[in-house]
């Protein structure tokens, strides 16, 4: 209970801060192609460097491709169940799905809470993710997480 008290009142002080990787977040016309759909489940916990798990689903060229998700965040606390739901931009080619994303974002769950992220991978894909999560978690970090496909 002291534990959801205090990062409530963390969450309300740092809320300003937090919205500015969303607000930053370019419009949806300048991400490039819209190619595809993902959705994602996935869990993190972290205690100043984080660890995030998870699986997910890509719908590309009327055909589902399911995968795993690993990754981590700095400068971040707590636990969290994430989901998450968005658009795939510049994929051209199924194999460019895979490898290794980057993000800066923040994040702030007290109970529950919504957000959304940017994801960028070296071969140009980008996607745009909304999330709803669950939890007690604080972030304001670099964030990274590997995408391969499983069988």
């Amino acid at each position: 209970m002291l534990m959801s008290r205090r990062l409530s009142v963390i969450a309300l002080a740092l809320a300003p801060l937090v919205g500015l990787p969303c607000a930053a977040m370019a419009e949806e016309s300048s991400l490039g192609t819209p190619s595809g759909e993902v959705s994602m489940k996935f869990k993190s916990l972290d205690i100043g460097v984080g660890h995030t798990w998870g699986t997910g689903k890509l719908v590309f060229q009327h055909h589902t491709y399911r995968f795993k998700i690993e990754g981590g965040s700095l400068a971040a606390v707590g636990y969290a169940n994430i989901k998450g739901h968005g658009t795939v931009y510049n994929l051209n080619k199924v194999k460019d799905f895979e490898g290794s994303y980057a993000a800066v974002n923040g994040d702030v769950t007290a109970g529950t809470g919504i957000g959304a992220v940017l994801l960028n991978n070296p071969a140009g894909v980008r996607i745009r993710l909304d999330t709803s999560s669950s939890g007690g978690r604080l972030a304001a970090a670099a964030q990274g997480m590997k995408i391969t496909f499983t069988k």
